[in-house]
């Protein structure tokens, strides 16, 4: 090729013109998310993807479908690949530690995602709701429901489910839903007629609606032939659906029979759906956009010699460390205020429940 005076001006004007680009990508960022199956976790990914991307970051989002194996085999590979953060919500959050070394080995920082890597000193920051709020608002909830549906029972039947015992977010449920609980329990204004509590008992696997709803229905079978289940503690539409389905398939909503005050999370549209049809009275909005900023926000001032925002420095201990975290509004959402807190914050366009 021969240079000339005219090719290298136009090389340096190339140049030029792609510097902006360069300057824009800031690094490259691994997300690992648990399984598409829910859609939380698919808005979960499509937020960060967009507020990393527009940050300036080239991202590589893997979904592991609830395998623990496939998890490990996609961060291991974003490991290899060369990224300069992991963004990762485990599926089973005692698995990772591991793979968590070898990002330290290669001097990657790791975030966990809304649910706490545990046994690992790796993790550098945790963003998440406050959990143990989440489940005061769904007890607070299915309280004020039973109160409402149910005034005159001198006892409240309620039933509780808990969610994934893999997953450490699960036991912040299920113990703020029982601090509001446990006292109405001991003076006798809730019944638990199953006898079955704690989460090595009414925990669900993966989080997993086909596994509530059997479990439900043997609850039923077992301790309902003779009285009325007054409420259920749901800790996710998910498990929702399926108890809902189960009570319906022994009549509860139709007749005389009056659907019990079922409680949830994640404000799904189909619980949304529900809760505007009286079969579930509650959920609770996590809106994953906030999630998503502070997430992004963490990772960009790890990248870029910053301090990352935090607002708690005492709840989540991994079992090695304590992880700082910051804590996120969970808002409790029933048939009132579901226009106000999921349309008008333009989190749903009103048509996609209605």
């Amino acid at each position: 090729m021969i240079i000339t005076r005219r090719t290298l001006g136009a090389t340096a004007l190339a140049l030029v013109l792609a510097a902006p680009a360069f300057a824009q990508d800031k690094g490259y960022v691994g997300i690992a998310m648990p399984t598409k199956s829910s859609a939380r976790w698919i808005d979960d990914g499509d937020n960060m993807v967009k507020q990393f991307e527009e940050a300036g970051y080239t991202v590589d989002l893997q979904y592991a479908e609830d395998d623990i194996p496939n998890q490990l085999a996609q961060i291991e590979n974003l490991i290899t690949k060369g990224v300069n953060a992991l963004v990762i919500a485990a599926i089973d959050g005692t698995t990772l530690t591991s793979a968590l070394a070898n990002a330290a080995a290669m001097d990657i920082p790791v975030v966990a995602y809304d649910r706490l890597i545990r046994d690992s000193g790796d993790v550098s920051y945790y963003a998440t709701f406050d959990n143990f709020k989440v489940g005061v608002q769904q007890a607070e909830t299915l309280v004020q429901g039973l109160e409402e549906r149910f005034p005159d029972a001198e006892t409240w039947n309620v039933e509780l489910f808990g969610g994934s015992p893999d997953d450490n977010n699960a036991y912040f449920f299920y113990d703020g839903a029982m601090s509001v609980l446990q006292p109405m329990i001991d003076e006798g204004k809730i019944a638990i007629p199953s006898g079955q509590m704690g989460m090595d008992t009414v925990g669900t696997l993966r989080w997993d609606g086909s596994v509530a709803q059997a479990r439900m229905d043997n609850l039923l079978s077992a301790n309902y032939t003779d009285q009325q289940v007054h409420g259920v503690l749901s800790p996710y539409d998910g498990l929702s659906i399926g108890i809902i389905s189960s009570l319906q398939g022994v009549g509860y909503g139709s007749g005389d029979m009056a659907m019990p005050i079922i409680s949830g999370q994640d404000a799904e549209i189909p619980s949304v759906k529900a809760i505007l049809r009286g079969d579930q009275y509650s959920t609770i909005f996590k809106d994953t956009r906030e999630l998503a900023r502070v997430t992004v926000g963490m990772v960009d001032a790890l990248l870029q010699g910053g301090e990352p925002e935090i607002n708690d420095t005492e709840t989540y201990d991994n079992g090695v460390k304590v992880v700082p975290s910051y804590l996120l509004e969970p808002l409790p959402v029933t048939a009132e205020n579901w226009e106000e807190r999921l349309v008008d914050s333009g989190y749903y366009e009103k048509s996609e429940i209605e």
